[in-house]
């Protein structure tokens, strides 16, 4: 799976996790577990992101 891939399933995953907790029908053991997952996924996804946008510079400053 290549970054692209796995930012977009993080990101589905995210989107899942939130309507879960919103929806109120979990457990409190569940709704720490997946604030957890989602945590780590924000994280990760964030990471993405912040290579993602030193890659655009980079790429910019070479056009220059």
């Amino acid at each position: 799976m290549n970054e692209a891939e796995y930012f977009e399933k993080s990101m589905a995953r995210l989107e899942e996790i939130v309507g879960k907790l919103e929806g109120g029908a979990l457990t409190l053991g569940e709704s720490i577990a997946l604030y957890k997952e989602g945590a780590e996924l924000t994280e990760k996804c964030r990471a993405a992101i912040n290579e993602a946008k030193l890659a655009v510079t980079a790429a910019e400053g070479a056009q220059e």
